[in-house]
């Protein structure tokens, strides 16, 4: 399992130049995300750990999901990946984190689809939630490894936008300290 390295790179170099933290909570990915970002160089500079929370049991325990909330829709959710996302970045008091929870194999309570919700919180707010499906006969770990790449690529987007965003703040402050020193 080989991840694209140049994106992991991008995402190392961006979270450190920031000197931003981040965190994971998986359940479809089951590990892939973590392993992901430990393969990243100096990861230890960023990557504060993760947890892959499998069962309901242990989302409810670890992550505070809502137990009947999870009962109904069966841990699968844009609500309940979000709370996932929000809960882990609190636990490993990270600026950044990345939730997933899906299916990758297709049974009766995800009407025989393939599919996962991811979610980006960022500084305790949620960024981006997204859901991914795939053909039904994607062999489960292909649908794990394209869940990963796929939603990394995706959080690469969002550090991006991050990045822009603080160059602009920092400009205009830099504008608003020359325009007071004149």
């Amino acid at each position: 399992m080989e991840f694209h390295k140049k994106l992991l790179e991008y995402i190392g170099q961006s979270l450190m130049t920031a000197d931003e933290t981040i965190a994971v909570a998986e359940s479809v990915t089951s590990g892939c995300l973590q392993l992901a970002f430990s393969q990243i160089p100096n990861a230890s500079l960023i990557y504060k750990g993760g947890m892959t929370a499998y069962t309901l049991p242990m989302k409810v325990k670890l992550l505070n999901v809502d137990q009947e909330e999870a009962e109904k829709c069966d841990c699968v959710s844009e609500n309940i990946v979000e709370t996932m996302a929000l809960n882990v970045a609190k636990l490993y008091e990270t600026d950044w984190s990345i939730a997933t929870t899906g299916y990758c194999t297709p049974i009766r309570n995800s009407s025989y689809k393939i599919f996962a919700f991811f979610s980006f919180s960022y500084k305790g707010k949620i960024i981006h939630t997204g859901k991914l499906e795939l053909h039904p006969k994607t062999q489960a770990l292909n649908a794990q490894l394209y869940y990963t790449e796929f939603i990394l690529g995706c959080f690469k987007t969002e550090v991006s936008k991050n990045k822009e965003v603080q160059s602009r703040l920092q400009l205009k402050i830099n504008g608003n300290e020359r325009i007071k020193a004149s």
